[in-house]
C-alpha cells in the first residue's frame, strides 16, 4: 500500500507534546511493520523541516532528516504539478489551505495515491482516506 505523508503527520511523530503525538506514533509503526510504501514531497520536506526547527530545534530537525525521513521516499515536485497546484490555489481563493497543500493534492491524483497520513482535514475534503481515521483507537 502507498501511503502519503503530510506535515503534520510528521510533526505529530517526532513531537511528544504533540496532541495527537500517540496516536500518530502508532499509525507510525503499524505502516512501517506492515511495509507500506511512504511517500512524500519535497515541498513537505520544506515545510515540515521550517515548522519543526521553529517550534522544535536543531535536535529535532536532525531527528527528522536522519531518522524519520529515511523511511519516506521523497518525490520532488515538477513544474507541471506546481502549475496546477498555483491555479487550483487561485481558483479556490481560501486563505486556510496552502500551496503545499495544493501541490499534495496534484501529485496524489497524478499518482493515484489515494490514502494519506495526516490530521489535516482539507485531505478529506478533497476525498482521500485519511489516517488515522476518526475510529482509529488511542
Amino acid at each position: 500500500m502507498r501511503i502519503f505523508v503530510d506535515t503534520s503527520a510528521f510533526l505529530a511523530v517526532i513531537d511528544r507534546d504533540d496532541r495527537f503525538h500517540v496516536r500518530a506514533f502508532q499509525v507510525w509503526e503499524r505502516q512501517l511493520s506492515a511495509g507500506a510504501a511512504l511517500i512524500t514531497t519535497n515541498y513537505v520536506v520544506l515545510e515540515t523541516t521550517a515548522l519543526i526547527q521553529n517550534r522544535l530545534g536543531w535536535s529535532a530537525v536532525s531527528l527528522l532528516h536522519n531518522d524519520v525521513l529515511p523511511a519516506v521516499r521523497q518525490v520532488w515536485i515538477q513544474p507541471d504539478v506546481h502549475r496546477r497546484a498555483v491555479a487550483a490555489l487561485l481558483a479556490a481563493r481560501r486563505r486556510d489551505v496552502s500551496l503545499v497543500d495544493y501541490t499534495s493534492f496534484e501529485l496524489m491524483r497524478q499518482t493515484g495515491i489515494y490514502t494519506v497520513f495526516t490530521f489535516d482535514r482539507h485531505f478529506a475534503g478533497q476525498g482521500f482516506e485519511v489516517l488515522p481515521g476518526p475510529d482509529t483507537p488511542t
